[in-house]
């Protein structure tokens, strides 16, 4: 398939699950529901797993798995972006309009970079710091509403709450960046999804319709398992800065979904807020970073590429050319200049 479109597939998944799951909110308790979406994540992403691998085979398709030091940061990830998020996200959704928790999903990138770099140092500079005030200001133009706590919607605080869990995952899945990426979202899918569902019976939820269910599963393959599947697809062929740029439009497009299939309301303040999201994301993803650095010498193991200028090592097993492979390597040290991004190999400090 071709990257570009597997990325705005991706986007397209992502961006109707928000609607798609305010539908079911009807039918459907949001801790329940939130159990739902993410074993159907769990179950397609695996499925399509144990697909990739029966059509190809070789070296080059295998991937690192886990290490008993990254466990840890394994199961963080899974409380909190797998179990937390998505109670959080379906409780604030069933208060607020599809299209505006669409847009707020816009404030994940914000905290994202937030925690990065107060806690792991990342370089956060004046275009990005500017991008993500402007969306801010989207989301306080969202989210005011006078009369309550705050003059914060409670929807609101619930969106924004998950979001501030995805970020925190975020930062907790770079320390296993380098692992399968689809493995890690379907053991999150599976773990988190099984926590939640049995949650949810324990505290008494009513048992909704199957075709309710049904739909909740298909929604979460589609809409995080499918969507993964086609952004790792689309990273292969982009890279992560194109991809992100690609990704970047599924709020837009919740939202543009929500205001026409369920009939939201699009007024001035939600058409400015949505104007200040898109710029801030605009000038976040248009930003080039690059000044001279050192890298220290490195073994790791992690899916690569041989022409990014930083794997031109020789091989001592028979390779037959492909890529992207993994393998553990050895990083010798180099100091450069090239416009990069916070990636596994360019995580120092300015």
């Amino acid at each position: 398939m071709n990257p570009a479109l597997a990325a705005l597939l991706a986007a397209l998944l992502f961006g109707l699950s928000t609607p798609f799951a305010k539908r079911l909110l009807g039918e459907v308790e949001p801790l329940l529901l939130a159990g739902v979406l993410y074993l159907g994540s769990g179950l397609g992403l695996w499925a399509w797993r144990l697909a990739s691998r029966r059509l190809s085979t070789g070296e080059s398709e295998r991937r690192p798995g886990f290490t008993r030091d990254e466990l840890p940061w394994l199961i963080g990830a899974i409380a909190v972006g797998g179990v937390l998020a998505p109670v959080l996200l379906l409780y604030g959704l069933r208060a607020t309009p599809a299209a505006t928790a669409s847009l707020l999903l816009n404030l994940e990138g914000v905290f994202t970079a937030l925690l990065a770099a107060a806690f792991f140092g990342e370089h956060l500079g004046r275009r990005i710091a500017l991008g993500l005030a402007c969306i801010v200001a989207g989301g306080v133009l969202l989210s005011y509403t006078p009369g309550t706590p705050f003059r914060i919607s409670p929807g609101a605080l619930g969106v924004a709450g998950a979001c501030l869990a995805w970020a925190l995952d975020n930062n907790l899945t770079r320390r296993i960046a380098t692992a399968d990426a689809v493995r890690l979202a379907a053991i999150k899918g599976l773990a988190a999804g099984t926590v939640n569902t049995v949650l949810a019976l324990i505290v008494g939820a009513a048992l909704p319709a199957p075709p309710a269910v049904l739909g909740g599963l298909v929604v979460g393959a589609l809409g995080y398992g499918a969507s993964l599947a086609l952004f790792v697809l689309a990273l292969r062929g982009l890279g992560a800065a194109r991809t992100s740029g690609y990704f970047s439009t599924a709020p837009f497009v919740g939202a543009a979904v929500a205001v026409a299939w369920l009939d939201e309301p699009a007024g001035v303040r939600f058409l400015l807020a949505g104007s200040f999201m898109a710029l801030g994301v605009w000038l976040h993803l248009s930003e080039r970073h690059a000044h001279l650095h050192h890298h220290e010498p490195l073994v790791h193991d992690h899916a690569h590429r041989h022409d990014d200028g930083h794997h031109e090592h020789a091989h001592d097993f028979p390779w037959d050319g492909r890529t992207p492979h993994a393998h553990p390597h050895r990083h010798e040290p180099i100091t450069h200049s090239h416009p990069h991004y916070p990636d596994a190999h360019h995580r120092h400090r300015h």
